[in-house]
């Protein structure tokens, strides 16, 4: 082999090991701020105090290297033993760190070197009128235009009665004057199935619509943005709403799921929040409203006292949420069997909820709505190979082997019962 392909082939190797560590250096990046959002944004942020402390910097105060991974794995244990670790819980307490006991050396790195990294996004400008993305309803402009091309055809129509009249003239033919068109029984009948028509489906629409209420938005005893909350700051759903998983309802959060956050945060320092109506929110009186409802003294971090000795700090009382999601009462709708048996996003039923301000109906949730999902999602078999999928369709045994045997590619909720009237009806 010669010198000058030698020489090449030790420049393309370098080359591909240059290029496969620059790869792994940013999937390595890419990790660490997913594990952070996915573990520990609900508590804390790099670059500033939270429910918990910043983590930007943490190296310089962990006493020594592994302190980190031991804290990270069972904090209880570290407060029983350790001195600084009962130096952070007295200044933070009551809180106490949820321990992470599945997370792994590799993936503390990955999670500490992106709080490291971490360098503030650059705020950008929004206006008060911008869309959120809906799309733009043509119904008018559809409207104006079906009447402008009867009004053509009408006109037309009445052109071709006059030629017709002057060629007749003009042959000798005697038709007799024409009927005017407001004396036309052909017109008029015309008009009156074209009135029976849309009088009628004005009537069924609004018959169907009855109880629906989408696009609800109902005014809030607190203005709470979602925006910020599930979009900005990436706090899971389930942090709030935890009974969406195992249960029936989503549930409304305490005020004490709230004030988790709260007793921290004092004040908002994001972009400024401009309402619909196009006024800028005074987000900081929001918060202040909260501290009100929880009783909660945010110059002494301390709740009111208990004088009545109720359970409740003085003051105190829960927050009126109004409700937005309503189903009637013969319909049976359970949020576990579709969060964590379905794995549906809330999206799909509530929209983009991390793009809302406030929150509206998305959906209109009727029952024709519901049937088209069921025929369109599919369902997530177990594969006894792999280990993947829901074990809880274990059970459609003859669907696993049509799937495995290559008869079916995918099995929707409609082939499993979804569209049968005692699935919600009963």
């Amino acid at each position: 082999m010669s010198l000058y392909r030698i020489f090449i082939n030790k420049a393309l190797t370098g080359l591909l090991l240059v290029v496969l560590l620059a790869t792994s250096n940013i999937s390595f990046a890419a990790d660490g701020e997913a594990l952070f959002k996915a573990n520990c944004s609900n508590c804390h942020k790099p670059d500033a105090d939270y429910t918990g402390p910043a983590l930007k910097g943490w190296s310089d105060r962990e006493p020594n290297k592994e302190w980190i991974y031991k804290w990270v794995a069972n904090p209880a244990q570290m407060i029983a033993s350790d001195a600084y670790a009962k130096q952070l819980f007295e200044k933070w307490k009551p809180t106490v760190m949820t321990a992470f006991a599945n997370l792994k050396k590799d993936e503390i790195d990955a999670i500490m070197k992106y709080v490291d990294d971490y360098t503030p996004p650059v705020a950008t400008a929004q206006t008060a009128g911008a869309a959120g993305g809906e799309s733009e309803d043509n119904t008018m402009l559809f409207g104006v235009l079906t009447l402008i091309l009867a009004l053509v055809a009408f006109i037309l129509l009445q052109v071709n009665s006059n030629l017709r009249k002057l060629t007749d003239d003009k042959e000798g033919v005697d038709r007799g004057e024409p009927v005017p068109f407001y004396r036309n029984k052909t017109y008029l009948m015309l008009g009156v199935l074209v009135l029976f028509m849309i009088g009628g489906y004005n009537v069924v629409s609004s018959a169907i619509e009855l109880g629906r209420m989408k696009d609800y938005q109902p005014e809030q005893p607190i203005y709470y943005s979602h925006k910020v909350h599930a979009g900005t700051n990436q706090i899971s759903c389930l942090y709030c709403h935890g009974s969406a998983q195992d249960g029936k309802h989503s549930g409304i959060p305490s005020v004490n799921v709230c004030m988790n956050c709260h007793m921290a945060i004092k004040e908002y320092k994001g972009d400024p929040i401009v309402k619909e109506d196009g006024k800028t929110l005074d987000a900081n009186a929001e918060i202040q409203k909260l501290y009100s409802y929880a009783g909660w003294n945010p110059e002494t971090k301390q709740y009111n006292p208990d004088n009545n000795k109720d359970g409740v700090p003085d003051g105190a009382s829960a927050i009126p949420w109004v409700k937005i999601h309503n189903l009637p009462d013969h319909v049976y709708f359970n949020h576990s069997q579709h969060v964590k048996v379905g794995k549906q996003q809330c999206q799909t039923c509530h929209g983009n909820i991390q793009e809302m301000p406030e929150v509206k109906q998305f959906a209109d949730l009727s029952m024709g709505w519901c049937i088209n999902c069921h025929r369109e999602s599919k369902v997530d078999f177990y594969n006894k190979e792999t280990k993947e999928g829901n074990k809880f369709y274990s059970i459609y045994e003859k669907f696993h082997n049509d799937i495995k045997n290559h008869k079916m590619d995918s099995v929707t909720v409609e082939k499993i019962g979804g569209t049968e009237c005692q699935k919600c009806h009963y």
